[in-house]
C-alpha cells in the first residue's frame, strides 16, 4: 500500500512567510498602541491618566459609569448625540447604496447614453479636497434653510460618498456575465425584475462593502458636522468630543473613554462584514 506523499513547504515559501511575519507583527503592534493607550486612559483615575505607566496602579471602570450616566457637563447629551450619529450614519449608508446601485445598474447593464461621462464627472470632484468644499456646502445648506438640520449633514456626506460608491459598483457590475440578463429577458423578465432577482443577489458582497464604507465615512465625519450642526442636541458625537478640548482642564480620561465607546460600533461592523470588505471594495479592479 502506497502512502500519500505530503507536500512540505519549500525553503522559499518558508522564507516568504517569515518575512511577512517580521513585517506584519511590528505593524500590528504599532497600529494597536494608540488603541491600547486609549483603553489605559479609559480605566485610569484622573490623577493617574498621565502617569506614563504600562498599566495603572488602580484600574477602574468609574469613567465608563460617568459616561453611561452622563455625569459630567460635557456628557449631559451623550446618548442623544450618540443617537444622532447613528441616525445620520445609517441614513447616509442607505441613501448612498440606493443612489450608487441604481446608477451603476443604469450605466453598466442598461448602457444609458452618457452614463460613463456622468460617472467620470462625479469622480472628477475628488480632485478637489473635501475640506475645500466645506464652506461652499455650508452656504448652500444655508440658502436652502437646512443648517442645524440632520438632513444637511446627510446630504453632504451622500454627495461625498456617492462618486466612489458608483465607481466601485459599476466596476463590479461589469464583471457580471451579460448572458444572465439576456437569459432573464428571454424568460420574460422585466428590467425591475432583472434588477431585483438577478443584479442585487449577485452584487451583494459589493453592496455590503459600499454600505459599510458610506456608513463609517459619516460615522467618523467631524468637519462637516461641526459646520452644519450647532445645537448640543443636534450635533454628532465627534463634534461633542471636540468640545472637551475647549476646557482649561480637559477631562482626558472621560474624552478617551467616550472615544473608546464610540469606536466599538465600527469595530463590530468591520468584524461582522470583514469577509465582504476587501472583496467588495476591490471588485472589478483586476480583469479576469
Amino acid at each position: 500500500m502506497k502512502l500519500p506523499s505530503l507536500k512540505l513547504p519549500s525553503l522559499r515559501e518558508a522564507g516568504t512567510e517569515a518575512r511577512l511575519l517580521l513585517i506584519g507583527i511590528p505593524v500590528f503592534i504599532w497600529t494597536m498602541l494608540p488603541i491600547y493607550h486609549m483603553f489605559l486612559f479609559a480605566i485610569s483615575p484622573k490623577e493617574d491618566a498621565f502617569a506614563g505607566k504600562f498599566w495603572p496602579d488602580h484600574p477602574t471602570l468609574h469613567n465608563f459609569h460617568i459616561v453611561f450616566y452622563q455625569q459630567h457637563y460635557f456628557l449631559r447629551d451623550f446618548w442623544i448625540q450618540f443617537w444622532n450619529s447613528t441616525v445620520i450614519a445609517v441614513s447616509v449608508g442607505v441613501l448612498t447604496l440606493l443612489i450608487a446601485t441604481a446608477t451603476a445598474f443604469s450605466i453598466s447593464r442598461l448602457r444609458v447614453p452618457g452614463g460613463r461621462w456622468v460617472m467620470n464627472l462625479a469622480l472628477f470632484t475628488y480632485f478637489i479636497p473635501a475640506a475645500f468644499l466645506a464652506v461652499p456646502m455650508y452656504r448652500t445648506m444655508g440658502n436652502y434653510g437646512l443648517l442645524n438640520n440632520h438632513w444637511s449633514l446627510i446630504l453632504a456626506m451622500v454627495t461625498i460618498a456617492s462618486p466612489y460608491a458608483i465607481w466601485v459598483l459599476k466596476q463590479a457590475s461589469d464583471k457580471l456575465p451579460v448572458e444572465l440578463d439576456e437569459a432573464a429577458i428571454m424568460d420574460g423578465a422585466t428590467i425591475p425584475q432583472i434588477f431585483r432577482l438577478v443584479y442585487l443577489p449577485l452584487m451583494m458582497p459589493s453592496l455590503v462593502a459600499i454600505g459599510c464604507y458610506a456608513l463609517l465615512l459619516a460615522w467618523n465625519e467631524y468637519l462637516y458636522a461641526f459646520l452644519l450642526l450647532s445645537k448640543d442636541t443636534e450635533i454628532t458625537l465627534p463634534v461633542a468630543l471636540g468640545n472637551f478640548l475647549a476646557a482649561d482642564d480637559s477631562p482626558w480620561e472621560l474624552l478617551m473613554t467616550t472615544g473608546f465607546i464610540y469606536a466599538l460600533p465600527p469595530a463590530a461592523i468591520y468584524y461582522v462584514f470583514k469577509r465582504y470588505m476587501v472583496g467588495g471594495l476591490t471588485a472589478g479592479a483586476v480583469k479576469s
